[in-house]
C-alpha cells in the first residue's frame, strides 16, 4: 500500500510512519522540520512543506492509496488570538489543500484527525460518535475541520474521521509533558479532578488506523479512545501508583485558568467518550485498561 501522511514528524505521525514501513508499505510524509527521524529509510520519502500552502507535496498525496491527515499546530500552548488563528489555519487549510489534490473517482481512503474536543464539556454524558458538538472554540474548530475532510467524499474517497482523545505512549505525547511533575512529587489532579479524561494508548491508535485502512466498509466518525473511560483524578492516582509517587498536589481551576488562559479552561473539559463504532466494527483493544496501559509506558 502507498501511504501519505501529513504532520508525520509528530509523536503520532512518526509512530505511524515506522509501523507502516515495517509492514512493507511505501510511505511519504510531510512536515516542517528539516529532517525526519526516518529519513534515509527504505521505502520512505520525507517532504519538507508548509501544507497550508499549495505545492509539490500535493503530487505525493495524489498518488496515495491511503492518506492519514494529522497536520495541525499543537493545542498545548497559550492561546493568543494569533496562535488560535494558526491552530485553525494549520488544520483547515491543510485539509482543504489535501482534498483539492485528490483526483475525482479515484479509490483512496482518507483518515483525517479530529479531537474529542468536538463535544465540548459534557459532564457525565456518555459520548458516542452520534453525540452533538459543543460550542466552544475547540468544538467549532473540530466541526469545521471535519467538514473539510468530508468534502473528499464528493471525489469518491472513503473518509474516516478520528476524534482523538489524549494519546499516550513511550517517548512522547501528552504523557511526556506530565511525567516530570509527577516524578518530582508535584503531580496531581487539575481542578476537582472529576472531569472525564478520554485517553488511548499509541499502540491501539496505530492498530485502529490499520484496521480502518484494511476494512473496506469502515467510514464515518470514530472516537479514538479506550473503552474504559476514567475521571482525571483516577488517572492521576493510577499514574502515581505506577511511578511510586503521591498525587496530592492539586492545581485549583482558577490557578490553571490564570496561568494557561483559555487553553487551561479547555483542559478542565469533561468528555466521557466511548469508541462505539470501533467496537461495533470488530476492533479489539490491546490496552482497554488504564492501569495496564500506563504500566507498559512508564515501567
Amino acid at each position: 500500500m502507498n501511504i501519505f501522511i501529513t504532520g508525520g514528524t509528530g509523536f503520532v505521525g512518526a509512530h505511524l510512519c515506522r509501523t507502516y514501513l515495517q509492514k512493507g508499505w511505501q510511505v511519504a510524509s510531510t512536515g516542517t522540520s528539516l529532517k525526519h527521524p526516518l529519513s534515509g529509510a527504505e521505502n520512505f520519502t520525507y517532504i519538507v512543506a508548509d501544507t497550508t500552502e499549495k505545492g509539490a507535496w500535493q503530487d505525493a498525496a495524489r498518488e496515495a492509496d491511503g492518506i492519514v491527515n494529522l497536520a495541525g499546530r499543537n493545542i498545548f500552548n497559550f492561546w493568543t488570538e494569533d496562535y488560535k488563528s494558526q491552530m485553525v489555519n494549520s488544520r483547515i487549510l491543510t485539509t482543504r489543500n489535501l482534498v483539492e489534490s485528490l483526483d475525482a473517482d479515484r479509490l483512496v481512503t482518507l483518515l483525517s484527525a479530529s479531537a474529542a474536543g468536538y463535544y465540548g464539556s459534557r459532564g457525565d454524558d456518555r459520548l458516542a460518535e452520534s453525540a452533538e458538538p459543543g460550542s466552544d472554540f475547540l468544538a467549532r474548530l473540530c466541526v469545521e475541520w471535519e467538514a473539510e475532510a468530508h468534502r473528499a467524499e464528493e471525489k469518491g474517497a472513503r473518509v474516516a474521521l478520528m476524534r482523538f482523545g489524549v494519546v499516550m505512549g513511550r517517548g512522547g505525547g501528552a504523557l511526556a509533558k506530565m511525567l516530570p511533575a509527577f516524578k518530582f512529587f508535584v503531580g496531581g489532579p487539575l481542578g476537582n479532578g472529576r472531569h472525564w479524561f478520554p485517553w488511548m494508548h499509541i499502540d491501539d491508535l496505530t492498530a485502529a488506523t490499520l484496521f480502518i485502512l484494511q476494512t473496506p466498509d469502515a467510514a464515518g466518525v470514530f472516537n479514538f479512545c479506550a473503552p474504559q473511560a476514567v475521571r482525571y483524578k483516577t488517572f492521576t492516582r493510577i499514574l502515581g501508583q505506577q511511578l511510586g509517587r503521591p498525587t496530592f498536589m492539586k492545581t485549583p481551576a482558577f490557578v490553571l485558568k490564570f496561568i494557561a488562559g483559555e487553553m487551561g479552561a479547555a483542559m478542565l473539559n469533561s468528555q466521557r467518550t466511548v469508541p462505539a463504532k470501533l467496537e461495533q466494527a470488530g476492533f479489539s483493544f490491546r490496552y482497554p485498561d488504564l492501569d495496564a496501559a500506563l504500566g507498559e509506558i512508564v515501567t
